[in-house]
């Protein structure tokens, strides 16, 4: 490769590097320092998995990608250390993702049975869960490894370039458990939450009071004219806002999937091919490619997660004020029809569960709804609730 072509790549995996851990940073520190955040715990462990792959395994993916680092040797011992955090903090991540989408999808489709089972030991359950897991998977990478006092170029420390025939059966079991079955499970349930989307999106938007009914009664030509203008521009405002928040919502989802897809798709699907008997996969720059489009989604996360979130930008934004030393006092205030197509569209999508399936029960005057008719609604783990009209 040509001097420059390895200064770009170089610039850009330093890049990401950076991104990675800034973010993290600023998504765990909202999260932990907004008490009614804390309780967000697997979005909170999912950057904290990006932020140690940001510190560790980002920086040994430099060494090993880039040329300039040709020099570096590794014993058996580095190189076994190298691939146990590769395929460690890679399962984490797939998998607290997994978990996350199957959190939403109690949250929005069952809100009330959500409500019950989520508690914070079930939360640090699924953590727990998720570090054995991908302990048990790194340590059958490692299974009949070669001992010895053997030497290494740290470009081939990879699970690519790792010996024994052993390596096509932990490819194949590796790909099974971390990402075809987490995929098949974020797909079912994002096309769950999807359906769900599609049918708030055709409800039609509730007519207010006054709408329908004005208060006095004015047969005036004029008071008239004006009740029926009012009638005529209140309507169109009001159902494309819920249309648009419905159809935000679907975006949001296929943004969410798609980009998952895009960072882990290439990454599997090259090892898996490479397991392959009688196939030869070119190595080297190949791997680096789609370890490097993997790794960006240790960067990414974060804005999927967490800064696209409107809530925790408006906390991020709070926090940057008071560094300035600007009043905090000197708030934006949304209007109401911007906060209804700006809302959270998970707490749309649960609200137009509630209405589809659970109407009953919504009516009622539970704890619930008396916490929703507040201005501050009650924090849920996995995703920051945005603040309702």
């Amino acid at each position: 490769h040509s001097i420059g072509q390895e200064v770009v790549g170089l610039f850009c995996m330093i890049l990401l590097t950076l991104t990675a851990l800034v973010a993290n940073i600023v998504v765990m520190v909202i999260i932990l320092k907004t008490p009614l955040f804390r309780k967000f715990i697997f979005v909170c462990h999912l950057c904290v998995v990006n932020l140690l792959s940001a510190i560790f395994l980002m920086p040994l993916g430099i060494i090993s990608s880039s040329s300039c680092f040709n020099w570096v040797i590794y014993s058996i011992a580095e190189c076994k250390a190298v691939i146990f955090l590769n395929i460690c903090f890679i399962s984490a991540s797939i998998l607290t993702i997994c978990i996350i989408s199957v959190e939403r999808y109690y949250y929005i489709v069952h809100p009330l049975r959500y409500e019950v089972k989520m508690t914070i030991r079930l939360a640090v359950a699924g953590v727990v869960f998720i570090w054995v897991k991908s302990v048990l998977i790194t340590v059958l990478a490692l299974v009949a490894w070669p001992h010895g006092n053997g030497a290494t170029s740290a470009s081939r420390c990879t699970v690519y370039w790792s010996p024994g025939a052993h390596k096509k059966v932990f490819v194949i079991l590796f790909s099974i458990t971390c990402f075809i079955l987490p995929t098949i499970i974020i797909l079912a349930v994002y096309s769950s939450i999807y359906r769900v989307a599609r049918t708030a999106s055709l409800q039609q938007a509730p007519v207010p009071a006054q709408a329908v009914a004005p208060r006095h009664r004015c047969d005036s030509i004029a008071s008239q004219v004006t009740i029926f203008t009012a009638r005529i521009l209140m309507l169109p405002r009001l159902i494309p806002d819920r249309l648009l928040g419905s159809n935000k919502a679907i975006l949001t989802l296929v943004l969410i999937v798609g980009q998952f897809l895009c960072c882990w798709l290439p990454f599997f699907a090259f090892h898996l091919h490479s397991s392959v008997p009688l196939v030869t996969v070119g190595g080297g720059h190949g791997e680096m490619v789609v370890t490097w489009i993997a790794y960006s989604s240790f960067a990414v996360n974060p804005f999927f997660y967490g800064l696209l979130n409107r809530q925790i930008r408006e906390e991020l934004a709070r926090l940057r004020r008071s560094c300035l030393n600007h009043p905090l006092g000197q708030e934006l205030c949304l209007s109401i029809s911007e906060a209804s197509v700006q809302e959270n569209f998970l707490q749309f999508l649960q609200r137009a569960t509630c209405t589809l399936e659970t109407h009953t029960s919504c009516i009622s005057p539970s704890p619930r709804n008396r916490l929703d008719q507040t201005t501050t609604s009650f924090p849920t783990p996995g995703q920051v609730p945005e603040e309702s009209s």
